[in-house]
């Protein structure tokens, strides 16, 4: 079995150019501005780190899942993709599950910022969700006269750490994406989360066997 990506490869290729009541208002103000402080120097990250053009790929990939650990509340958002699939895998199951989900986020996407080289990504506005979490909407400047590419951010912080929650490219969203693909593989096996598991290691062990 071969997992389909085609449906999310376009939609994460864009993002990776470039990862209530007045008493709170300050907070609020706090979280928008740590949140667009946080994706703008995630993307001079990137592009500082991931897109010259002699950097090995397998140096490239190395980095990439550094940065994915550091700026991707990964455990949530795979728990979150997986939906109520979450509860009835076992300890096993979910072990490997969140590893595989990880290889399959670092080598399928690596090699998109390699095309968004020299292109920019502007922060246009952000807004608060609550106090915790935010949405920083950019766009990805492109050369010659084309049209930008819509970019939102959902951004989730403790007040000191922040992390990306989803990634929303021209209104779809990465997360809700691979949850609807992700329960289609699982139905398709019954109901079981072990096939969704096989379906993964056979895509990610594809994907690193092209790294090579």
């Amino acid at each position: 079995m071969i997992l389909n990506l085609s449906s999310y490869r376009s939609l994460t290729g864009y993002f990776l150019g470039a990862f209530l009541a007045f008493a709170t208002l300050p907070a609020l103000a706090g979280v928008e501005e740590g949140s667009e402080k946080f994706v703008r120097s995630l993307a001079d990250k990137a592009v500082h780190s991931l897109t010259t053009a002699d950097t090995p790929r397998l140096e490239r990939i190395k980095r990439f899942r550094e940065l994915f650990r550091e700026s991707f509340a990964a455990t949530s958002i795979g728990k979150f993709v997986l939906g109520r699939n979450w509860r009835r895998a076992s300890d096993d199951e979910k072990k490997e599950y969140l590893t595989l989900f990880e290889d399959l986020m670092v080598v399928t996407y690596v090699d998109r910022f390699q095309r968004y080289a020299g292109e920019a990504l502007k922060v246009t506005k952000s807004r608060a969700e609550n106090d915790n979490i935010a949405t920083v909407f950019s766009e990805i400047q492109r050369p010659g006269g084309i049209k930008p590419i819509r970019v939102d951010w959902r951004i989730g912080t403790n007040g000191t750490i922040y992390k990306i929650l989803d990634v929303i490219v021209e209104g779809t969203s990465m997360s809700n994406t691979l949850r609807s693909d992700f329960g289609s593989i699982v139905r398709r096996q019954g109901g079981k989360v072990a096939g969704l598991i096989t379906a993964l290691r056979e895509k990610t062990e594809a994907l690193k066997a092209e790294a090579q």
